[in-house]
């Protein structure tokens, strides 16, 4: 594979990191923010390759139902982060 570990060629995923950026949010801030409405999809297809591929971590790892649950990026979502708001400057 090669290249630079904090990229990812999945559009899903960059739109989800721009919109979650340096805030907690729910699933259902998320979904409104990038504006998905389907829950199963956005599960399926954006959160959870997100968090496998270890760009999204849960506030509460251990709970995944917790009721307060937020979700935020790792180290590495941030990074990409920085990197797509420098290239928008």
């Amino acid at each position: 594979m090669g290249g630079n570990q904090f990229i990812t060629e999945k559009e899903n995923i960059k739109r989800l990191i721009i919109v979650v950026g340096e805030q907690k949010m729910s699933v259902k801030e998320m979904m409104e923010a990038t504006g998905l409405k389907d829950g199963k999809n956005f599960l399926e297809y954006t959160l959870k390759p997100a968090i496998n591929e270890g760009w999204v971590q849960m506030l509460y790892p251990d709970s995944p139902r917790h009721p307060r649950q937020r979700y935020l990026l790792t180290a590495k979502g941030a990074m990409l982060y920085k990197e797509m708001k420098n290239r928008e400057n």
